[in-house]
């Protein structure tokens, strides 16, 4: 079958090309302004990309066109695809319907934090031995691509809120049918198509009631809008999970810090000692993450201790705090965070991991959610532990200025604050007069203009 998908650079829909290539149909698809990892892991893969949405590309009638929610009425493809009455799908159906029909899934729903645990949750059964299938919204360094059909019934994705299609406007992971199921998190996000936190809440609550009576959902303990999805009803078993005395009952799953940057901790089950994890990631995001994944784990049948001593291993996930480069004391870090929780966790943990080094922050209000200037009042504050912040005006949106400039008026004493219009004169600014040592974080779901490789090619140039 000739399968042709249009938004293939997505995270998402370039991880469904590599299965639907793996299952042996021939894949081809369309996007525009693609960039790594996901353009170089599908060229790896020999999948052909399309450059832009145009109508001559149906013109090899394809068999079944899979349509990312990115795109529209009025897409060229898309209207191609309707008028020529080419059967078509959301990538979300098509999952369900040809991967994950008759396996024990394994979901990583939530609103921050999915990818890197699902590449926890993936790198612990892998070392296990069970071979398990996988999508995950990220390319895992631990291994050579995002998704993979396995050999066993398990299979462990990312379980995404957004919705499925122009088409299907259900949360994608409400064609999952979860078998184990982790609750990260739950915030406001995804303003173009949630109107409110209520309206999220709900769709949790519809993945909740997929997840079958002999199954398990894991969650934090201290999670409101969590609290409120669960108590519109429950059918499964629920576990917790917890860090230090944050909740004033026993957690069925606790972290006990023994360094404050989250680099080692000792995991506890139903409050006995079980062992501890020592290992390259930092944030207590991240301890929380490592607690999901390990529950999940024991879930089907993975021991706690041999979790852990895989979480050792784990290498993490390309554009989370991934490591760029480390010149002249100078360390360029990439990091998909884009919401004002992840932007502060992430500094969070690299704060407690550098000390009183300076810190650099380079951030692209990118997402819909962030252009919409939903999160104005906690978007300055989230940057409080950086001591520069620099921030990419990219879209010419007219609140930011006027918000940085409240911001330094009222906060005289919260570090260096700037917006820059083109990555240009960012990459002018962040090299002048650059502290050495230091840690420069670029924080964006997206490419940011390039800016990475900029920086990086400046400090070289610098350096020799």
């Amino acid at each position: 079958m000739h399968i042709h998908i249009l938004g293939i650079c997505g995270t998402f829909m370039g991880s469904l090309a590599v299965l639907a290539r793996e299952l042996g149909h021939t894949v081809t698809g369309s996007d525009q302004g693609v960039y790594p990892p996901m353009s170089t892991q599908l060229e790896a893969q020999g999948i052909s990309l399309m450059d832009g949405f145009r109508a001559e590309h149906l013109e090899s009638k394809p068999d079944l066109v899979l349509i990312g929610n990115a795109m529209s009425r009025g897409n060229p493809e898309v209207e191609a695809a309707l008028n020529r009455n080419i059967d078509y799908m959301s990538g979300p159906e098509w999952l369900a319907r040809e991967v994950l029909r008759h396996r024990w899934v394994m979901a990583v729903a939530g609103t921050h934090g999915k990818t890197t645990t699902t590449a926890m949750l993936l790198w612990i059964l892998d070392q296990a031995g069970l071979a398990p299938g996988y999508l995950v919204g990220g390319v895992p360094k631990d291994f050579s691509v995002s998704a993979s059909l396995g050999s066993s019934d398990f299979f462990v994705i990312e379980a995404d809120e957004y919705d499925s299609a122009f088409f299907d406007k259900r949360s994608k992971f409400i064609h999952y049918r979860p078998h184990t199921l982790i609750l990260n998190n739950l915030e406001f996000d995804h303003a173009d198509i949630f109107d409110n936190v209520e309206a999220i809440e709900r769709q949790f609550h519809h993945l909740v009631r997929t997840v079958p009576s002999q199954g398990l959902i894991i969650r934090p303990s201290l999670d409101p809008h969590l609290d409120k999805a669960l108590a519109l009803g429950c059918w499964s078993p629920v576990q917790e999970i917890a860090i230090g005395s944050e909740v004033a009952g026993a957690a069925d799953w606790r972290a006990e810090l023994l360094s404050e940057d989250g680099s080692r901790f000792m995991v506890i089950h139903h409050e006995q000692p079980v062992a501890a994890v020592k290992w390259s990631q930092t944030g207590l995001h991240n301890v929380r993450n490592a607690l999901a994944a390990i529950a999940a784990a024991r879930h089907v049948g993975v021991t706690p201790d041999h979790a852990i001593a895989a979480l050792c291993r784990f290498s993490g996930v390309k554009r989370r705090m991934e490591l760029l480069a480390d010149i002249g004391g100078v360390r360029i870090y990439d990091d998909f965070a884009h919401h004002p929780t992840a932007i502060a966790t992430t500094l969070d943990g690299l704060r407690n991991q550098v000390g009183e080094e300076p810190i650099i922050a380079l951030i692209e209000p990118r997402s819909n959610t962030m252009k919409q200037g939903v999160h104005q009042h906690t978007l300055l504050p989230s940057a409080a532990l950086a001591d520069r912040v620099y921030w990419a005006n990219l879209n010419n949106m007219d609140w930011l200025p006027e918000l940085v400039s409240a911001w330094q008026s009222d906060n005289p004493d919260s570090g260096q604050h700037s917006v820059e219009s083109t990555v240009e004169a960012l990459t002018d600014r962040v090299m002048a007069g650059l502290p050495n040592p230091c840690h420069i974080v670029i924080m964006s779901n997206g490419g940011f203009g390039g800016i990475h490789g900029k920086l990086v090619a400046e400090l070289e140039r610098i350096h020799g």
